[in-house]
C-alpha cells in the first residue's frame, strides 16, 4: 500500500500506527517526527510566512481566500509519480491544509483512483476516533485500537487526578491580531484537563472576538496557542494577551505541537493544560510557559 498524507496530523497518526513504511508523500508542514519530510517526498508547498508578523499573516490569508486563491500548491506531477492507493486529507480548514475538493480535482485530472480519506474531527472524541479511521484505511485496525486505548487511558488518568479539585475558568487564544479564540476540540481539551471552558467555540471553528467580550467571561487562566507557532512564538503572542487581560494568569503553550493539530498529541496537550490548571496534581510540562 502506498499512502500520501496531505495533513500534518494524519502524518503523525501514520507514524503512531507504525505504518510509516507505507508513507510515500507528505506536505512541507509535516514536521513530526522530524524525519517525516526527510524520508518522504514533499508534494504540497505553501508560502513562507515566517518573516511576517501576526497581523500581516492574517491580512495575507484573508486576501488570498477573498480572491479565491489556494494557500497551498499541490504538485500533481509528484502525485502521479507516487501512484498512491490512499490519500489522507481534510475539509476542516482551508488555512491549515489542502481541502478535499482540490485533491479530488487533481485525481480526476490525473485519472488516479486512490481512496481519499477525509478527516474532519470537531471534538476531542472525534480526534481520537480519527486514529481508527486511518487505521482501517491502512489495514492497521489492531494497531489503531491499541493506540486509541492508550490515549483514552491517559485521558482517564488526567480526569481521575483532577476530579476532586476546583475547576478554574479557562480560555485558549489562537491568534491575537485580530483576536481568535479556540474552537473545534480545544474547549474539550480544557474540560478534559479539569477546566471550565469560557470564551470559546465548542464543536465549531475557532472564531473572532473582542478583548472586552473575552474579559467579560472572567477567565482565571488563558492559554495562548497560536496556529502555526511553537512555544517561543506562543510566548511572544502571550505577552499581548497579558496586556489585555491583566487579571488572568496567562500561559504560552506549544500550540502547533499539542493543541491545533488534531492528532495523537492532543492528549499531550490535555496533560500540559492540566499541569497549568492543577499544579501538583498533574506532572509539570515543558510544553507550557507562564507569562503573567
Amino acid at each position: 500500500m502506498r499512502v500520501v498524507s496531505l495533513l500534518p496530523s494524519a502524518t503523525e497518526i501514520v507514524y503512531a500506527l507504525g505504518a510509516q513504511d507505507r508513507l510515500v508523500g507528505v506536505t512541507f508542514e509535516c514536521d513530526e517526527p522530524a524525519s517525516a519530510r526527510a524520508d518522504h517526498r514533499v508534494i504540497v508547498s505553501g508560502r513562507d510566512t515566517s518573516a511576517m508578523d501576526v497581523a500581516a499573516i492574517d491580512a495575507y490569508v484573508r486576501a488570498e481566500l477573498a480572491a479565491g486563491r489556494d494557500l497551498y500548491t499541490l504538485d500533481e506531477g509528484a502525485m502521479a509519480d507516487l501512484a498512491p492507493d490512499v490519500i489522507l486529507t481534510q475539509d476542516l480548514c482551508r488555512v491549515c491544509a489542502v481541502p478535499t475538493g482540490q485533491v479530488d480535482a487533481a485525481l480526476t485530472h490525473l485519472q488516479c483512483r486512490a481512496d481519499v480519506v477525509t478527516l474532519d474531527p470537531m471534538t476531542l472524541d472525534d480526534v481520537v476516533a480519527s486514529v481508527l479511521t486511518v487505521g482501517d484505511a491502512l489495514g492497521s485496525t489492531d494497531e489503531a485500537r491499541l493506540v486509541t486505548t492508550r490515549l483514552r487511558e491517559r485521558l482517564a488518568a488526567v480526569a481521575a487526578a483532577v476530579a476532586r479539585r476546583p475547576h478554574p475558568r479557562a480560555a485558549v487564544v489562537e491568534w491575537v491580531d485580530p483576536l481568535f479564540t479556540g474552537g473545534h476540540w480545544i474547549p474539550d481539551q480544557v474540560a478534559a484537563a479539569g477546566g471550565i471552558p469560557v470564551g470559546m467555540h465548542a464543536g465549531t471553528a475557532s472564531g473572532p472576538g473582542s478583548w472586552d467580550a473575552l474579559a467579560a467571561t472572567e477567565p482565571e487562566v488563558v492559554l495562548v496557542a497560536p496556529c502555526g507557532y511553537g512555544l517561543e512564538g506562543a510566548a511572544e503572542q502571550a505577552e499581548v494577551v497579558a496586556r489585555h487581560l491583566p487579571s488572568a494568569q496567562v500561559w504560552a503553550i506549544d500550540g502547533n505541537a499539542v493543541v491545533v493539530r488534531p492528532g495523537p498529541r492532543v492528549v499531550d496537550g490535555v496533560e500540559a493544560i492540566a499541569s497549568v490548571l492543577h499544579p501538583g496534581a498533574v506532572a509539570a510540562s515543558d510544553l507550557v510557559r507562564r507569562i503573567s
